[in-house]
């Protein structure tokens, strides 16, 4: 369902994925970054008990799969965790630099991990704790203009900006429920001048600062009302300057204009990804299941929509981690009667 204000609609693309722990793919996915000649990087969460589902699946927006890197590590009922150089526990964001290297964050191990486009492992970094510099349960990453990554520090309510190799160089904000205070936040995304917004998780709302660190303006409220959030987990800025949220706790994705008031949303429009039908048909018996299969008008529906990015061509990729796929829009401008755009 999309309900729409001022003419701005959201038109509904395709789907990517399907539910698989390796290949073709994913499972509960938590991020989606945006890389060179239409690939996409999607980074898994898996379960405790999966491992081999932790990782990061290379595709495309046409859905072709191009690999897979990284490895999660089994935690479930075990004291003395031994983790290796590029493994996962809980991966929580992935941002590529300006020579496209991954960069993937992990809440459990308090590290950056870092691989090269191709999903090479390069290094790390992150040391756990309070300090100028530390971090505890590291959510969303975004490189700025100079290719300093600026990392939400959710655990100490706080953002954080750093040199590519982990140099601290500034920090801002603290917690609370005021203006420019935190209480776990999340995802974070920049405008094209450099402006930062924050998905205030626990406060049901998304704050804007400069690029330096001071408050602008915060939007959102409490409720399930258009406009209202609840528990937003991700937030993008389009070339425009328009504001996408992922609105975790109502189930949907909502778009605001750059001042912060409400345009449209859209609670899914999902269909069977190509992935899909692929494994469908390469089983005729799990089609015969299908079609008797009760429920399936809900398919469409988002179940866990986590993150939003958006891409140059105006399109908008929401990562739906229950149903292990990612929703594609395109943002749609009204028209004038002659047909040019408003």
């Amino acid at each position: 369902m999309t309900t729409e204000v001022l003419g701005v609609s959201l038109q509904y693309s395709h789907s990517i994925g399907r539910g698989e722990f390796a290949g073709p793919g994913f499972r509960n996915p938590v991020a989606l970054a945006r890389g060179a000649e239409g690939l996409m990087y999607v980074l898994n969460r898996a379960y405790e008990y999966r491992p081999d589902g932790k990782r990061v699946t290379i595709c495309t927006v046409d859905e072709e799969y191009i690999g897979e890197f990284a490895r999660g590590v089994n935690t479930a009922g075990i004291t003395d965790i031994v983790t290796e150089d590029g493994s996962l526990i809980w991966p929580t964001s992935v941002a590529l630099d300006k020579e496209g290297n991954v960069y993937v964050a992990d809440e459990w191990l308090n590290r950056i991990s870092i691989f090269s486009k191709d999903g090479e492992w390069i290094g790390k970094w992150g040391t756990e704790g309070s300090g100028d510099g530390e971090i505890s349960k590291p959510s969303g990453m975004v490189f700025d203009a100079d290719d300093n990554l600026i990392m939400v520090d959710s655990q100490n309510n706080r953002i954080q900006k750093f040199t590519k190799d982990g140099k601290f160089i500034s920090v801002f904000g603290s917690q609370g429920s005021g203006d420019g205070e935190f209480n776990l936040p999340w995802g974070i995304d920049l405008d094209k001048e450099g402006n930062i917004y924050v998905a205030d998780w626990r406060n049901d709302r998304i704050q804007k600062f400069t690029k330096d660190g001071k408050f602008l303006v915060a939007f959102g409220t409490s409720g399930s009302e258009p406009g209202e959030l609840n528990r937003p987990t991700g937030v993008a800025v389009d070339r425009t300057g328009m504001i996408y949220v992922a609105d975790w706790g109502n189930e949907r994705m909502q778009m605001y204009d750059p001042a912060g008031k409400f345009v449209t949303l859209t609670t899914g429009d999902g269909t069977m990804s190509k992935w899909g039908k692929d494994k469908l048909d390469g089983n005729a018996e799990m089609w015969e299941l299908r079609e008797i299969a009760q429920g399936l008008e809900r398919e469409k529906d988002f179940w866990g929509p986590v993150a939003v990015t958006v891409d140059d061509e105006d399109r908008v990729f929401v990562v739906e981690s229950c149903r292990n796929r990612i929703q594609v829009y395109r943002r749609q401008e009204p028209m004038f009667q002659g047909g040019g755009r408003l």
